[in-house]
């Protein structure tokens, strides 16, 4: 199974956020620090944004941020957001259009339902956050500048 760029690049468009620490991203910006259109970001922004993944304020001093904390953002979370289909084998799709007589005793069908399960269940585990946590320079890598630790509440 592989993932879509569109997922790709959603995830890569929250790690971004994240890093910027609850400013404003810029669509240019973003698509400028990964070497993609601003088109092609445009159009996953709508799903995450539906998804209440991110929020977009409009205007001129507009853009883009998370819609809930990195901590509270999964991978599932966007991976769900964003492919259209996990469907690994022909008898997994819905449209009743499957020609193999096994399909409703199949082993093949189990393991590959129970490998799927086993898939959303390891991208449960990881957030938005832990995947720029361990990255101390991410920000320089993006362009972005270093925010100073907020103090604990």
């Amino acid at each position: 199974m592989r993932l879509t760029k569109q997922t790709n690049y959603a995830v890569r468009m929250l790690m971004y956020c994240a890093a910027n620490d609850g400013q404003l991203s810029r669509i240019p910006e973003i698509a400028r620090a990964y070497g993609v259109s601003e088109l092609f970001l445009f159009k996953i922004l709508q799903p995450l944004n539906k998804a209440g993944l991110v929020e977009t304020v409009r205007g001129r001093n507009g853009g883009v941020r998370l819609g809930r904390p990195a901590e509270a953002i999964t991978l599932f979370d966007v991976v769900r957001v964003t492919e259209d289909s996990f469907a690994m084998a022909e008898c997994f799709d819905d449209d009743g259009d499957v020609d193999c007589p096994l399909v409703d005793s199949c082993g093949l069908n189990s393991a590959l339902r129970h490998a799927l399960g086993a898939f959303f269940e390891v991208l449960s585990g990881y957030t938005i956050h832990d995947l720029i946590k361990t990255r101390p320079q991410i920000n320089m890598l993006l362009g972005l500048p270093e925010h100073e630790a907020q103090p604990a509440a």
